[in-house]
């Protein structure tokens, strides 16, 4: 098949104050509804790999910049980074950037890296004036608040980097842990981590369903206008949840190979007071079964079935 081109698909999901994009083609993507409406890019798992993604208000970043957080890897990421269109750049760590869970990474560096990375020189790249100007914004544990129109709505995010426990990586924690960890977690608008929750698009391609337990409990809580995760490559795609109050906020269950997901879904409820969430995992690298696409094997960081997911939401 070498040289057949992969096609791409046309997978929407949509309720009254939210719709997303989860496979299209870039050259066909839809403008957003109105000037009412943020646009969000969601990317995650991009190793350094650089690739189109489309315009919008807000581009969010949910880790793995790198693959083992290299120096040279996060130059080749912010330079990416600098060069996107979107004004707001939000972005967070994940297990493969070593170098920024510094106090594990002192102890622990010689395991990947004959020479140690100087996080003083990352810490520049991720928060200097050069990424400041491109709009970049590095969160770790933190809250921060942006307009995207002035005098438009207040969007506020939280950031953390942290995922279960796995084979001892960088921002790890084990599971038993979690609920104190989830705890910190303030109720926002956007929610980024680099792992997912249990039972929410976190399946790996052996059928395990490996997201974290204590954070799917504490999204009845949360109930964030986005939920955006990573980490699990394979377990790529999008729902919009619609958190029901007689069901005590019970947060949803599923994969990326539910009709909902792989066909898109329409929640014809009118309400625009009823609280959802888009939950997303936008892991661009390529993997697992969803990567054979008409018989022709997706391969390109950011391809078809693993592009930006585009959320747009109703201020």
């Amino acid at each position: 098949m070498s040289g057949t081109t992969v096609g791409y698909g046309d997978v929407v999901l949509k309720s009254p104050r939210e719709i997303v994009y989860l496979d299209y083609s870039p050259s066909a993507l839809p403008p957003k509804p109105s000037e009412e409406w943020t646009r969000f890019v969601c990317v995650s798992d991009t190793h350094f790999h650089s690739f189109d993604v489309p315009d919008g208000d807000v581009l969010l970043h949910s880790g793995d910049l790198t693959n083992t957080g290299l120096v040279s890897d996060f130059e080749k990421t912010v330079d990416w980074l600098c060069g996107l269109p979107q004004k707001e750049k939000i972005i967070i760590a994940g297990n493969h950037d070593l170098t920024l869970h510094a106090d594990w990474y002192d102890k622990e560096y010689d395991r990947w890296h004959e020479e140690k990375q100087d996080l003083g020189v990352i810490m520049q790249l991720l928060k200097g004036n050069r990424a400041k100007e491109a709009g970049i914004v590095y969160l770790e544990s933190e809250r921060y608040e942006f307009r995207v129109k002035e005098n438009g709505k207040l969007w506020s995010v939280y950031g953390s980097p942290w995922s279960p426990e796995f084979f001892n990586w960088a921002f790890n924690y084990e599971r038993h842990t979690g609920q104190d960890l989830v705890a910190t977690f303030p109720k926002v608008d956007i929610l980024l981590t680099h792992g997912p929750a249990y039972q929410i698009l976190d399946r790996v391609e052996q059928g395990e369903e490996v997201g974290c337990e204590a954070l799917r409990a504490r999204l009845r809580e949360l109930r964030p206008r986005i939920h955006l995760a990573g980490h699990i490559h394979e377990a790529h795609g999008s729902y919009i949840h619609t958190w029901d109050p007689s069901s005590n906020f019970e947060p949803p269950v599923v994969q990326n190979d539910d009709p909902a997901v792989t066909t898109g879904h329409v929640i014809q409820e009118t309400n625009e007071d009823v609280e959802r969430t888009v939950f997303v995992n936008a892991a661009n690298w390529p993997m697992g079964s969803r990567t054979v696409r008409g018989g022709v094997r997706v391969k390109i960081f950011g391809g078809p079935g693993f592009q930006a997911v585009v959320v747009d939401l109703k201020d």
